[in-house]
């Protein structure tokens, strides 16, 4: 049995749509909660990090783009 263009065309967008759901599924499951908010929060911990070092070594920081 050959398949056709359509048919294809088909598989391939359930495919699709199936691993949009799996993507969705995953990425708000509750285990993965801690770790995406750890992500989320790490670049304030990075400026916060900064920061700290520079009032150590006394510099201040400036906008040179303006």
């Amino acid at each position: 049995m050959m398949m056709d263009y359509g048919t294809l065309r088909g598989l391939i967008a359930l495919l699709i749509l199936a691993l949009f759901i799996i993507i969705v599924v995953w990425s708000y499951s509750k285990k993965r909660k801690s770790a995406f908010d750890e992500a989320a929060n790490s670049i304030f911990e990075e400026d916060k990090e900064q920061t700290e070092l520079n009032d150590v070594n006394g510099k201040q920081e400036t906008n040179k783009n303006v």
